[in-house]
Parts: structure tokens; sequence; C-alpha cells
């Protein structure tokens, strides 16, 4: 068929299934042109090429499929690169798109010519130009391919401009196969059902990996075949509901006091797609002393990276947790019926204590961070997928169990880059791949300010989510280490003049209203809920108390 590279571009996106492209068109000839054509791949105009990328990556975790973002050349693609570099860190399948100076004109100081390759080669997995159109779709294949296979990630594909223009007789397009995973050694498998077979307190750790293989359903009956507590780092949050008997909080920075002790007591440690970095491990201090270490994780690459483990298994997280079920179904263990009665026992205590943690509260007083987290789980429900900033005060939204996720894979997390405004912009790809879900963004009022330009695209693009914003008028994070670790030598993390939030939000068409008080904290979400009901977005700004800091935050800065 005669195409031009675009027009096959496009045609490989409705092959391959992907429903949305988030960016912002630019020379009128190029990639929109033929998108304007396409009958299921829909643009989704953003107002900053970041957020494309954060929605994309968004996208991505919550569908389980490639996001796909698009930047201009130049400026385009730089603004593209805070995105792609958090895909990269989170391993998430992001494939960027832009077009380049031409060829003919290549090194002679073009308009917006730039070194794209060199910007993008060191957060991708594959950064490539496509030389020649009738390549076109080999490239996107492989881009695909590459972006969902092994450890998953983001790559980037531009195309010259004159190429990306010229007619050609392009081959037919084969799509990407999404399947391949790679199988555990089976050896190593068995040692691994003999370690747990040998240990009184196996503790497993799912991060990203896990979620990113779709292990949900595997960890849960592993979890209760073997009575093994699962805890989980930020990434690996939703991989089953929290409020499972099992399920025991989360790790590192993140832990409470529950989590704490069941990793600290374990005498063998399974982490299941998790590099356990600095915010997991406390600096790689936190290790429960003693104890084995068995570490699963698809990529070789990071076998050993920073615990050096006394069983390694590489392999995809489901096929490895599916091939030692099904070796512990034909040769069943013993499990510490005690140990499950009085995890059991502590769970609920750690629930009742999260309960009536803000008992005490005033209720003409400020609003506590660890409340508004509280009053989210218990206005939307079960089906609500959480998106994470990482401030100070909204990182209560991480600390279980003031804060739960009750549905699998409905959990949004920056990677370790934290790139701010992720998650405001992250949100409306989150309610785009799940329309059927609630989405609730819980931010910072700094982060909040580096993404609120997107709340005029949930309003075109029909996705009503909330934003719920926890404002101290300050960076908040820095701001307590400057008090904390300077001695209170404070300096640019407290704003002056500010934005009036709830008049930014209804100018863009959005419900909005400011909480400044906890007794008004719980109809301020009720409404908002009921407005995403009626599909209109929503910002609830909620004046905090910025004193609410959770002890897993202090003790973690106590010894990184």
């Amino acid at each position: 068929m005669i195409r031009n590279p675009w027009q096959q571009v496009v045609a490989s996106l409705e092959a391959e299934h992907v429903p949305f492209v988030f960016g912002m068109p630019g020379n009128a000839k190029h990639f929109y042109d033929q998108l304007y054509d396409s009958e299921t791949v829909k643009s989704v105009l953003v107002r900053h090429e970041t957020s494309g990328a954060f929605m994309a990556m968004a996208y991505a975790r919550v569908s389980g499929q490639v996001g796909v973002c698009y930047g201009c050349p130049g400026p385009g693609v730089a603004n593209l690169v805070p995105g792609i570099l958090e895909a990269y860190s989170g391993c998430v399948p992001v494939l960027a798109l832009s077009v380049r100076a031409p060829q003919s004109t290549e090194g002679m100081g073009a308009f917006q010519e730039t070194d794209h390759l060199g910007m993008m080669r060191p957060i991708t997995k594959w950064a490539v130009t496509v030389e020649k159109p009738e390549r076109t779709g080999w490239t996107i294949r492989r881009a695909m391919q590459i972006a969902q296979t092994g450890k998953p990630g983001p790559v980037y594909v531009e195309i010259p401009a004159d190429v990306a223009l010229t007619d050609v007789d392009m081959p037919p397009y084969v799509p990407s196969d999404h399947g391949v995973r790679p199988a555990p050694d089976p050896d190593r498998v068995e040692q691994l059902r003999q370690l747990i077979d040998s240990a009184d307190r196996p503790v497993m750790v799912c991060g990203g990996g896990a979620v990113s293989s779709r292990a949900f359903e595997q960890v849960r009956t592993l979890a209760e075949r073997a009575g093994i507590p699962v805890l989980a780092t930020p990434a690996g949050r939703g991989i089953m509901p929290e409020d499972h008997e099992l399920f025991c909080g989360s790790v590192g920075l993140y832990r409470t006091g529950l989590p704490k002790a069941v990793y600290q007591g374990a005498d063998l440690l399974i982490t299941v797609g998790s590099r356990m970095e600095e915010f997991q491990s406390a600096a790689f201090s936190f290790f429960p002393e003693g104890a084995k270490f068995a570490q699963i994780d698809i990529d070789p690459f990071e076998i050993g990276r920073n615990w050096v483990p006394d069983l390694a298994i590489h392999g995809d997280a489901r096929l490895t947790l599916q091939a030692l079920d099904e070796l512990l179904s034909q040769q069943p263990i013993t499990v510490d019926s005690t140990r499950l009665d009085s995890l059991k026992t502590d769970r609920r205590a750690a629930l009742d204590e999260a309960v009536h943690y803000n008992d005490s509260d005033d209720p003409g007083g400020p609003v506590r961070p660890s409340n508004i987290v509280r009053q989210i789980n218990e206005v939307f429900g079960r089906n609500t997928i959480t998106v994470l900033e990482n401030g100070a005060s909204d990182l209560w939204a991480y600390y279980w169990p003031h804060h739960q996720v009750f549905e699998t894979g409905n959990l949004v997390p920056p990677a370790e880059q934290t790139a701010m405004g992720l998650g405001v912009c992250g949100a409306i790809g989150a309610k785009l791949a799940r329309p059927d879900a609630y989405v609730v963004n819980t931010t910072g009022d700094g982060a909040f300010q580096m993404g609120m330009h997107e709340l005029p695209t949930a309003v075109d693009e029909q996705a009503p989510v909330t934003w719920v914003v926890f404002n101290d008028g300050a960076l908040g994070w820095p701001n307590w280490t400057q008090h904390g670790a300077l001695g209170g030598r404070e300096i640019a993390t407290k704003f002056g003049a500010t934005f009036d939030f709830v008049a930014i939000a209804q100018g863009a068409g959005c419900h909005a209203e400011r909480v400044e008080c906890t007794q008004d904290l719980a109809a301020a979400l009720e409404r908002a809920r009921d407005a995403n009901d009626r599909g209109v977005p929503a910002v609830v700004d909620v004046a905090i108390d910025p004193s609410d800091r959770h002890p897993g935050f202090i003790e973690f800065h106590s010894v990184r």
C-alpha cells in the first residue's frame, strides 16, 4: 500500500490497539494530519508536552499497555524528558514520537534542529531515527516490542521531516508480540521452595515488577498457600487488595508499626520485581538481621545490584510465582497457624489504631493529612485509583493502613525520580485508562502548581478526576529538612504570593472548594465525588496542619 511514514505510524498504532496519543501538534503536515483520519486512535491535547508524557506513563501503569506521547522537535522533545525519565526509572512502557529536522538540511542549523537522540538515549530502552520511509512499520513494531519485553520501559522514535512525507510502497504491518516472558530455572524454583519450607518467618516484598507482570492472582495464591505475609514498595502497592488478611503494608520510608515488625522479624526475605532502592531500604540499611535473601527479577542487571541474594531467580514475576505455587501444590509445606493467628490479631490492632488515629482532632481545627487520606477511602470507596505525588504531607497516602488500595492495580505512584506534577497530570491518563473507576490525586500545593494547567484537559476529555490539594503554603519536604537538618535555616521553601486554586479550577470548568477545618472535610469530598458522578472534574483545596508527620517519615530521615 502506498503511504507516507506518518500514515504508517497511525496504521501501526491502530493495529496495536493504541487508543490515545497524548501531546500537542506542531507543523500541520506531520502526524496529526494523519491522526485526523483515524477512527480508533484519539488525540488528547495537553497544555504542556511534559504532561503528555506523564499521562502516557499513568495510562500505561493502569492499563498494562504501552502509553503513547508526542512532542514537537526541539523544545517539545526536551519537554518530554521529565516524563520519559520517570517512565524509565519506573520501568513503564511508553512510546514517545517526534519529527526531526530534514535529512536534506541536517547539520545546517535548521529550525528547531536538535540532537533528540542525545537527550533520549540515556533515559530510554531504545532511541532511533527512521532513516528510510519503508522502515517505518518495522521501527514501530520493534519499539513496541522493546517497550514491553523483559523489563518494561520507554522508547523513542523520530522521523526526519522530509522522510516523513515521502510516499512509498509500505510493507504490511505485523503487530508486536506482547506475550514474551522469560520463565525461571526450575532448579532454582525448587531451591526457593526449600528455603520457604525451612523458614519460620518468610516475608514477600512486591515491587513494581510484580504489578507490571500482572502477577495479582499469583501473589495472592502463593501467599495463601504458603502463609507468607506480603509487603509492598510504593510501586508494588495494588498487587493485592490491602484489606486482605496477609497484606501487611509498605517498606522503607513508607512503613508503619506492623510492617516494620513483620519485615524486621523475617528470617527469609523474598523480593519480587523490586530493586529495593534508597527509599525502600533506607539507603540499603533496612535489612532483616540474619535473614536469608531470595531475589526474583526479570532483569539480570538487577540481580545482586544492592543486596547480594542467597538465591537469585531470573524470570518474569508471574511465571516464577506460578511455578513456585504449582510446586507447593505438589509438595505442600507446613504453614505456621500460630504465626498467622498472631498476624491477624496484629492487623486488627493496626487497623483499629488507624481508624481512631484522628479521634482527638478538633472539628473546628486545622485538617491533618492523615485524616484526609482516611476520608478519601471512606468517601470514594473500593473502586478508586489513587494517583500519588511525593510531598511531605500527601505522603500520608503511602502509609498503610491510614490509606488503603482495595482493588488490584488501583494505584499510580511516581518512580524514584518523583517528578513533581506527574500525579496531577497522570490522573487524567489513569481516568482515560479506567473510566469505570474513581480517580483521586493526592498532591501538595507545590506539585499541584506544576500540573494545574491540565485541569482544562480533564474537562475537554470528560475525565472527571478529583484532585485533593494538601496545602501548607510551602514546599513541605524541603522546608521540614531545613528545620530538622539545618536548624531552621529556611530559604526558598515558603510561598509568599500564591494562586487561588478554587478560582482557577472553577475558571477551567471544574467543581472546586476550599476546606479550612476538619468538620468540613468529609462533606467537601462527597461533593467532589458527586461532581465526578456528573462527569465534572473536581478540586478540593485543603488547608492542612503541616506538623502532621508520620513517625516512619521521621525515622527514615534519622538513618538516611
